[in-house]
């Protein structure tokens, strides 16, 4: 009978220890749901030595500051819709001395994949037209800002160089240190030729381990983009005696690779850039206001005026980005 009591009075022990701690469970409140603000901003701004656009300079291999401004909204924590505003100096033929942009999209975020579509308006404000007769080689008439303004070197521009963009991303992160990507731009009127314009890379990027700094918060990278610039005809505006309805742009390919330092919301990126493309092509498609006459004639570029515009450039980039949600909490 003892050993009896003894048994039930430890069974009783045991299941009201057990309820107890089930009480003491069941009253912990869940902690409250992490609060999601969709909402957040990106700014930055960069100076750098040289403004180089797919191998070519939009700088006149001059000094050029540039700054953004892109409003966010995180649908989810991978869908985010973007628009932004960014403009930079400049030097082009026609006189134009800034770029302003204007773009928006959705990024998306799949795993180790990264999306990011979108459309993006170029505009080149102050432009002036230089062409120097009353009509184009085709023999249509242009307006009267066009009859007596031709540049020095012969080359002709128009005043109004906006265009815009439709493009495509793609990204995948392979791990904390590498990621690969393409890029797809199209435009059917690049940069107000007539010509069609469609551009292509991939680019890769390599990430230092963080050991390698410590503790100092210096982070660092390498990486490079390959691409191709494919062009079509232009209008009759930019024609020659032997294209008088508009010359076929040559097609070529640019790369750049670089090295970058980070700190805090600083980069500092030292790059190269280069292409394929010969002066003479080369000043057939930009107008070059600084050309000079070296023999470069191509079947587009008759005049054998040869442009520097995209050639080899070394470029030092000094820029800072920020965002409200992570830097000005």
């Amino acid at each position: 009978m003892k050993k009896v009591a003894l048994l039930a009075t430890a069974l009783a022990m045991v299941s009201g220890s057990a309820l107890a701690a089930d009480m003491a469970y069941k009253a912990v409140k869940a902690p409250p749901p992490v609060a999601f603000d969709p909402w957040d901003v990106a700014f930055g701004s960069a100076i750098t030595n040289d403004y180089v656009f797919r191998g070519i300079t939009q700088s006149n291999h001059k000094p050029s500051v540039s700054a953004y401004f892109e409003p966010r909204y995180n649908v989810t924590k991978d869908v985010q819709l973007y628009v932004g505003v960014a403009g930079a100096s400049i030097s082009f033929a026609n006189r134009a001395a800034a770029e302003i942009d204007a773009y928006g999209g959705i990024r998306a975020t799949f795993g180790a994949f990264a999306f990011d579509v979108g459309a993006w308006g170029y505009l080149y404000p102050g432009g002036t037209c230089h062409y120097g007769a009353a009509t184009d080689t085709a023999g249509v008439p242009l307006s009267n800002e066009c009859q007596v303004n031709a540049l020095l070197n012969g080359n002709v521009i128009k005043k109004d160089l906006d265009f815009f963009e439709v493009y495509g991303k793609v990204n995948y992160t392979f791990n904390d240190n590498f990621s690969l990507g393409g890029n797809v731009y199209y435009s059917p009127n690049f940069l107000n030729t007539g010509a069609e314009g469609t551009y292509a890379s991939i680019v890769g990027k390599a990430i230092a381990p963080s050991a390698w700094f410590g503790a100092s918060g210096i982070g660092m990278y390498v990486s490079g983009e390959f691409g191709r610039q494919w062009l079509g005809t232009s209008d009759s505006f930019y024609g020659v005696p032997a294209f008088p309805n508009g010359i076929n742009y040559a097609d070529y390919n640019t790369w750049n690779v670089g090295i970058g330092f980070t700190y805090k919301v600083f980069t500092l990126d030292f790059r190269y850039s280069d292409t394929n493309l010969s002066q003479g092509d080369c000043n057939a498609f930009t107008s070059d206001h600084t050309a000079t006459f070296n023999g470069s004639f191509t079947p587009i570029n008759p005049s054998g005026v040869g442009s520097k515009w995209c050639g080899a450039a070394g470029i030092v980039k000094l820029s800072a980005d920020l965002t409200a949600m992570t830097n000005l909490k």
